[in-house]
């Protein structure tokens, strides 16, 4: 049995396709006779259109992440798909062109708009040449995976592909095929043979064996959409439990490496491996964040044991010679701060990871992160205001996650994190009262950008209507992508629609000013500390605060500044302060008072604490070597793929 597994643009670049990567491995395990290629066709197209016209790493990003809530990516592709250069070109323009000043809506970027446009007249000339060299070598299965814009181009290559080769067998598998999404691409698009909905692993064995026809009945496997003797299309049901973690096997990553050497995707970044310890969401079990549309196959937290997961990470690194990994787990398991990372620590391995965590962490677990190799932390933030974070369920405070932003840049750790916005029953006064503190917060990380809440399939504002969006649509870039009618787009997509909610465009509008100016001012500002016998002295370089030095030299002083590491209220500071420190209850006051006025506080809905870093200077390097690799801001690579 020859069997391809294809990755097609918008697939990120700068690493190998772990799902790909995982069935390779799982299909040589189960099928030793087996011949097995993993076709990058992401870097095939990145030397296709360079020998064809300008474009460059920033372009690629756009259509890869950038664009990815207005899907100019799988609009690119949906020439090929349907074999027609000039597909809904007024439509899109109609939708994303130039607008007059002030006439309000979205519109794509002008350096990427006459891009865009020349990218869906010519797209069908690269998946035809890719369909036309995978089927060359005339495989009988051919497997791919879907991730956020990998859809059109996905299946205008296996059209393609059944034209040329009708006894090849196409598979589609991913993120975007979960639930009805896998249903309706099935239903509708009759070139894809079969469509994985799940854990691959759980399924793709079985389908393979069904096909040698020595293996179980299609319709006995779990998830599988597939064909009866009619012709209509049929899905099994998904797998009642989860794949366990001892199943999770290593991934075979040889084929990016190779190709990756040869293509021009290597003037333009440095390659990165991506590592799974745990699929699910520990806390989404208990806590299903409102706005989250991740997991969709499921939410059970499973994680690797702390020994395999750091012989994967050691294998991986040694055999690749890559020390820069970003780890797709949604959530750290906080059972790997006692073993897995100090493990590492001890190894003395310079890895350079990125890790998701839950943004209660705190310097302590922190600092065993950044030991172990972790320069860049993806914490949820999401907002600075509890109101609004209890909206979302998140369990944490607006003063916590600022603890975060402080700890991090403490410790050297980039943090990534997008500022949200847009939720029903939040209140001007969320962010008015945070956007005022802003200036106080430029030395931390800023929020890498500002957004209104989407709607999400698989999140409780989808699944909950009663939550606040009753109504909701496609989002407008299925309708320019698809010849579909509406009910068809409804299954197929994963983002919606829905009339906004929260504050309003001016509020919003002040926000991005403020998120703005911070980023603008983020590289010259610091607000650090440090501490001897006599005194804690801090230094600022915040534009907003006219000062250089400042020192805290009375018991009161030192007292309140340690007990501000965490959020209290004032009630509490006044008394706690006032009695450790043998003070009056208005000196307390006063003192806050100042602080406030120096910049030194940030207090959100009754709670306060200080933004004072340490030892900077320090981690400079570190923060330096996360910022990097946070330009390739994670995205949920799906490991469930096929």
């Amino acid at each position: 049995m020859r069997v391809v597994l294809a990755s097609v643009p918008w697939s990120p670049i700068e690493m190998p396709s772990l799902a790909l990567g995982l069935l390779k491995s799982l299909t040589l395990k189960e099928f030793p006779d087996a011949e097995v290629e993993v076709v990058y066709g992401n870097l095939e197209f990145v030397d296709w259109v360079t020998s064809r016209r300008k474009f460059r790493y920033e372009d690629y990003k756009y259509y890869d992440r950038e664009s990815c809530y207005l899907g100019h990516g799988d609009w690119v592709f949906s020439s090929a798909l349907y074999q027609d250069p000039a597909w809904k070109v007024d439509e899109f323009l109609e939708a994303f062109g130039p607008r007059p000043a002030g006439s309000g809506g979205a519109s794509a970027p002008a350096p990427w708009l006459e891009a865009t446009l020349w990218l869906h007249e010519h797209a069908q000339e690269f998946t035809d040449q890719l369909a036309e060299r995978i089927a060359a070598g005339r495989p009988d299965v051919v497997g791919f995976t879907t991730t956020f814009q990998t859809v059109t181009a996905s299946l205008a290559v296996a059209r393609k592909l059944k034209e040329l080769s009708p006894g090849t067998v196409t598979v589609f598998g991913g993120a975007n095929c979960e639930g009805s999404q896998g249903e309706a691409l099935h239903r509708n698009f009759d070139f894809v043979d079969y469509v994985v909905r799940g854990e691959g692993e759980l399924a793709f064995p079985g389908l393979l064996r069904s096909l040698r026809e020595d293996g179980p009945a299609v319709s006995t496997i779990g998830g599988v959409c597939w064909r009866d003797e009619n012709g209509a299309s049929v899905f099994n049901r998904p797998a009642m439990k989860p794949l366990p973690p001892d199943a999770m096997v290593l991934p075979h990553y040889d084929e990016y490496f190779t190709r990756f050497a040869k293509s021009e995707a290597r003037r333009w970044v440095e390659p990165r491996l991506v590592i799974e310890g745990a699929r699910g969401c520990w806390w989404g079990e208990k806590h299903h964040c409102t706005f989250c549309g991740l997991n969709g196959a499921s939410m059970m937290f499973r994680s690797k044991r702390p020994s395999q997961f750091f012989d994967d990470i050691v294998t991986l690194a040694e055999r690749h010679r890559v020390l820069d990994m970003l780890v797709v787990d949604n959530i750290l398991d906080m059972a790997y701060l006692d073993s897995l990372l100090p493990q590492l620590t001890e190894a003395g391995v310079d890895l350079r990871m990125m890790y998701e965590i839950k943004a209660n962490l705190r310097y302590e677990q922190l600092q065993v992160l950044a030991k172990a190799g972790v320069v860049c932390v993806q914490p949820g933030v999401e907002s600075l205001n509890a109101n609004v974070l209890k909206l979302m369920d998140k369990g944490v405070t607006g003063c916590q996650n600022v603890r975060m932003l402080r700890d991090a840049e403490s410790l050297g750790l980039t943090v990534i994190w997008n500022y949200l916005y847009g939720f029903p029953g939040e209140r001007d006064e969320d962010y008015t009262s945070v956007i005022e503190q802003f200036p106080k917060l430029h030395h931390l990380c800023p929020a890498g950008a500002d957004d209104r809440l989407g709607i999400q399939r698989f999140s409780p504002y989808f699944e909950k209507p009663e939550l606040g969006f009753t109504e909701r649509r496609p989002a407008r870039q299925y309708e320019l992508c698809f010849d579909l009618p509406e009910p068809e787009l409804f299954d197929l997509a994963y983002l919606f629609e829905s009339p906004e909610r929260g504050i309003g465009d001016e509020l919003a509008a002040r926000l991005t000013a403020g998120l703005n100016e911070w980023r603008g001012e983020h590289s010259h500002s610091r607000l650090s500390c440090f501490e001897t016998d006599d005194a804690i002295t801090i230094t600022n370089s915040r534009p907003h605060f006219d000062w250089d030095v400042v020192r805290l030299t009375t018991p009161l002083e030192r007292t309140l500044f340690h007990m501000l590491d965490d959020p209290r209220s004032a009630e509490y500071l006044e008394r706690e302060a006032a009695r450790r420190a043998e003070a009056e209850v208005e000196e307390v006051r006063a003192v806050l008072a100042r602080w406030s006025e120096l910049g030194l506080v940030f207090t959100d809905s009754g709670r306060m604490i200080h933004v004072v870093t340490k030892d900077h200077n320090q981690h400079l390097m570190r923060i330096l070597v996360g910022r990097e690799l946070a330009t390739t801001q994670h995205q949920s690579v799906a490991p469930v793929a096929v």
